[in-house]
This record gives C-alpha cells, sequence and structure tokens, in this order.
C-alpha cells in the first residue's frame, strides 16, 4: 500500500488545498493519470498519480489546506496477471535435490452458505464501486450506462449484462440516467441549477467536475462553501495578495540566496524573420508561426549544447535536467505568473511547439495545469516582446540555474559587411547563478542562440 501526497509543485510551495478528487475509491489509476486537483498560491493544477494500482482510502477531505508530504490517500499495488502468480505458486523442481518450497499455504475455509433471499454485498460494493468484469465495463461505457448507477440483479448484487441493455434500452426510450461525475460537481450544480445531462465532462471517463460545473452554470458563478471549495470561495483581490505574496517571498529568497551574473547580447534576426515569412506564406493558418517559436526553439537547442545551465542547484552541487524542459513565463489575467515547462522543447518541431505554446498559456490562464508541468523545468524563459520591452533581465527560479530573456525584435541600424543598413534585432538576455557556472558559460551559451538563430531552417 503506498501514499500519494501532497506534492511539492515549485520551490515556493510550502503548503496546498485539495480542491477536488477527480477519482473514487476503488477506480483503478496508471502512472500519469490526474487523480485530484491542488490549489496553490499562484494556481490551480491537476496533480497526477505516481503509480499504477487501485485507489484505496481518500485521507483527506477536498477543501482541506495540508502541508507538502502529507498523505492524501492510499494506493493499492495493481493485482498480478494469472501468468505470474502460477509461476510464483510452482514449486522449483531439481534432480538429485530437495525443491525450494516457500512457506505452507494456509487452507481455506469452507464458504459458509448465504441465508435464501439475502443479498451479501461484495466488497467493491462496500467501498462505493459497482462490481464488474472489464468486459462488462467496456459494453457500460460503449452503452453510455454509468455502471455505479444501477442495482444488479445478480447473486450478491451484482450487475449482469442484462441491467445494462435494460439501461441502455431506458435511456433510448427517454428515461433520465445519472451521470457520472464527482461529489464537488454534483453538489456545486444542485447550488448552480445546473442540469449534468448537458454538461460536457472532462474528467476521468467522461466524468463531470467542478470546473465543467462553472463554465456551464449561466452568468456569474455562485461561491460554494469556504470549507468545501476554497478557490470558488476566495475573492480575486485576496488570490492576488496571495500570489503576490508568494512570488515576492520566493524571489526574495533567490535575490539572498543566488549569487546571480548577468549579460547580453544583440541578435541579427534577419535571416530568422525572412525564413518566418515564407514559412508563414506557404503554411495553413493554423500552422502559422510567431518569432516566439524560434527564439524558444533556440533557448532550448542551446540548453542541451551547453548543459551546465540547464538543471538545478541543489544539496550544493549542480545536477544537470534530464531533458531541456523549458519553463515559460506566462503572465495571468488575473495578475502574477506562472511559469509551467515545454517538455523537450528541444526535440519538437517549430509547429508542434507552436501548438503546444498556445496550449500551454490557455491552460495556464485557465487553471489546468498539470503538476509535472510546474515542477520539473530546467531552465526559465521571459518572453516581453508582446509588451513592447526590449530587454529583460530576470530573477532566476530555485532551484533552477539560469534564466533566459527575448525582448521585442525591432528594427536597428547595423553595420553589415561593411555597410550600414537597418536589421531586425533582438536583445537576448541571460541571468546565471555564479554557483554553478562563470561568465563564460554564459557567453557561450549566449552565442550559441545567435548561432541557432542564423540558421533557422535548421531549428
Amino acid at each position: 500500500m503506498a501514499e500519494f501526497t501532497m506534492p511539492s509543485l515549485g520551490a515556493d510551495m510550502d503548503e496546498g488545498t485539495l480542491q477536488e478528487w477527480l477519482v473514487q475509491p476503488g477506480d483503478s489509476v496508471r502512472k500519469g493519470d490526474p487523480v485530484a486537483v491542488v490549489e496553490t498560491a499562484k494556481s490551480t493544477i491537476e496533480v497526477e498519480c505516481f503509480e499504477t494500482g487501485t485507489m484505496g482510502k481518500l485521507l483527506v477531505e477536498p477543501g482541506t489546506t495540508v502541508p507538502v508530504g502529507t498523505a492524501l490517500a492510499l494506493i493499492e499495488p495493481a493485482a498480478e496477471g494469472p501468468e505470474k502468480r502460477e509461476k510464483r505458486r510452482k514449486p522449483e523442481k531439481a534432480e538429485g535435490k530437495r525443491s525450494v518450497r516457500s512457506a505452507p499455504t494456509r487452507a481455506t475455509p469452507p464458504t459458509r452458505p448465504e441465508p435464501a433471499g439475502v443479498p451479501v454485498p461484495s466488497a467493491a460494493q462496500e467501498r462505493g464501486r459497482t462490481e464488474a468484469g472489464p468486459l462488462l465495463r467496456h459494453f457500460a461505457e460503449r452503452s453510455g450506462i454509468d455502471l455505479d448507477a444501477l442495482h444488479g440483479s445478480g447473486r450478491g448484487g451484482r450487475v449482469t449484462r442484462t441491467d445494462v441493455e435494460r439501461a441502455a434500452t431506458a435511456a433510448t426510450a427517454g428515461q433520465p440516467l445519472r451521470v457520472r461525475a464527482t461529489p464537488l460537481a454534483r453538489r456545486l450544480a444542485a447550488e448552480l441549477d445546473v442540469d449534468l445531462a448537458t454538461v460536457t465532462g472532462t474528467g476521468k471517463d467522461s466524468a463531470v467536475r467542478a470546473a465543467d460545473v462553472r463554465k456551464a452554470a449561466p452568468g456569474p458563478t455562485t461561491p460554494a462553501p469556504p470549507s468545501r471549495d476554497v478557490t470558488a470561495s476566495a475573492r480575486p483581490e485576496d488570490r492576488a495578495a496571495a500570489m503576490r505574496q508568494a512570488i515576492a517571498g520566493l524571489m526574495t529568497r533567490a535575490n539572498r540566496d543566488i549569487p546571480h551574473y548577468y549579460m547580453s547580447t544583440t541578435v541579427d534576426m534577419a535571416a530568422a524573420m525572412d525564413w518566418l515569412h515564407e514559412h508563414n506564406r506557404r503554411s495553413p493558418v493554423a500552422e502559422r508561426l510567431l518569432p516566439a517559436a524560434l527564439l524558444l526553439k533556440a533557448a532550448a537547442r542551446a540548453a542541451r549544447e551547453v548543459p551546465e545551465l540547464n538543471g538545478f542547484w541543489t544539496d550544493d552541487h549542480f545536477t544537470a535536467g534530464d531533458g531541456a524542459h523549458l519553463g515559460v513565463a506566462v503572465s495571468l489575467r488575473g495578475g502574477g505568473l506562472v511559469a509551467p515547462a515545454l517538455h523537450d522543447a528541444d526535440t519538437l518541431e517549430l509547429p508542434q511547439l507552436m501548438t503546444a505554446l498556445k496550449d500551454l498559456v490557455a491552460r495556464a490562464r485557465t487553471g489546468r495545469l498539470r503538476g509535472s508541468e510546474v515542477s520539473d523545468s530546467t531552465i526559465t524563459v521571459t518572453n516581453l516582446g508582446d509588451q513592447g520591452v526590449e530587454s529583460v533581465f530576470g530573477v532566476i527560479y530555485p532551484p533552477q540555474v539560469a534564466l533566459v530573456g527575448f525582448g521585442r525584435v525591432v528594427d536597428r541600424p547595423c553595420a553589415v559587411d561593411g555597410l550600414l543598413g537597418v536589421r531586425p534585432v533582438v536583445t537576448a538576455t541571460l541571468s546565471a547563478d555564479h554557483r554553478a557556472t562563470d561568465g563564460a558559460v554564459g557567453a557561450r551559451y549566449l552565442t550559441t542562440v545567435d548561432r541557432l538563430l542564423q540558421n533557422p531552417e535548421k531549428l
């Protein structure tokens, strides 16, 4: 039995609020599945499961704030397959030697007969989940039937195929069926007068979540009780203040503990902009690129080539990252910022990177980020060119050791091959940790960014 704990979703997180469970006891989960929604001072994040198994007891109620590392639920390990069990059960045979046997197996006590007419609930039903095999569950999902809403006619209350077929027939006839939804979503739907049958679910197995209900609610939503849903009940000004406090605390520690050094360079963008205009002229609207795509790809490729700046400073030593995961600074509409990760950005083709960037920004601004996207960036990039800024020197986000800044692409008079002309240029800056590197490494990084942008067709 493993514990699912409140994760650390950034260096500035000491505690989090469990906002919503996306699973119930008895649900099968796989590593990487979102199982809970957690609110931090800066964002609302979907937290993934760290192993495959079955959800056991939920230890923390939604609306509860707990420190990082607190056990939130128990996860039962995945059951062994029949072949593995049979192999483990067989005694080893060796000619001329005694067999090595496991401890004696206890005899199974005889089963007492069930009283006639009295159904005995199964363990799964006692947990609040209908017991059914995978084939029956597949048939129910294909028929649009929620097994947990059915009363089984089989032995011990077990749901049978006939029960599912009867429910499907009733649905075709227009009789109402229970919609799959989280408990918080049902409670919120009742408060906001939202018909769950009209809501498109985005949770596990298309289950309706609280966020889906709020989105479907007509007009301004009514806050839920503070004890159950902190995000809904918090006033915007309170959340903004909490975020500013979290950012200020982290940046204060970063400025105090990290010996920053700074440098910048001016990059000629003529080749990059010419290639970009030609690419966009030949591409459908959906596949057109912004200059930010080129800048981010160059930053990620440079991080791969100069790995001394791509990683973390922990326990008084540097640890290189397992890939170039760009933390992209995103300003939020209500104020503040987050820096979720574009994973393996150096390996993405430019159209893929552009699509991933749009998706990441949209989800960051609607509170739909995943836990892995806010906790494993290896180097952060901030691009304020769309705000008219020409250069930006940022503060490193610990435990990372570098932050890259890009400003606006502007036309400037330049001397090229002895001739004076007007060229598009961008200012690239670097803030780096002197504990991990010196200026020579930082200069090599910026030089690499420049070289990559002179050959955009190879990005």
